[in-house]
């Protein structure tokens, strides 16, 4: 049974930083690929970024590419999204979605993201950012 596990949300200040973790478990962890997103009530859910595998490529959204970083532990089988720099209007439930493999989706400059076609969710927490 595969289980995506994230934790470390709350409520911080303007230029804080956190750090969310994501535990994926059923799962060949070195050949995972891991992505982060958020969503902000009555919005798209938006992609923050992704680790395609364990050696493989970190991709990032062109907007949040800068002040989030994405790292993996393949020992705790975690890969983790720092936030540097916080604003209010990062404050959104915060997901990450992970799967054997990733489809990424390529654009015409060269920029690439992982998508949203991951097959495995977790619940999602909640970071807060107050001004």
């Amino acid at each position: 049974q595969v289980q995506v596990v994230e934790s470390g949300g709350g409520l911080v200040q303007t230029g804080e930083s956190l750090r969310l973790s994501c535990e994926v478990s059923g799962l060949t962890f070195d050949e995972v690929g891991v992505g982060w997103f958020r969503q902000v009530a009555g919005r798209n859910r938006e992609e923050v970024g992704c680790s395609v595998r364990s050696g493989g490529s970190t991709l990032y959204s062109r907007s949040l590419k800068g002040r989030f970083t994405i790292s993996r532990d393949n020992a705790k089988n975690t890969v983790y999204l720092q936030m540097d720099n916080l604003k209010p209007e990062d404050t959104a439930v915060y997901y990450c979605a992970a799967d054997s493999t990733v489809s990424l989706v390529r654009y015409s400059d060269g920029h690439a993201e992982c998508g949203d076609e991951f097959r495995y969710w977790g619940q999602g927490t909640q970071v807060t950012v107050s001004s």
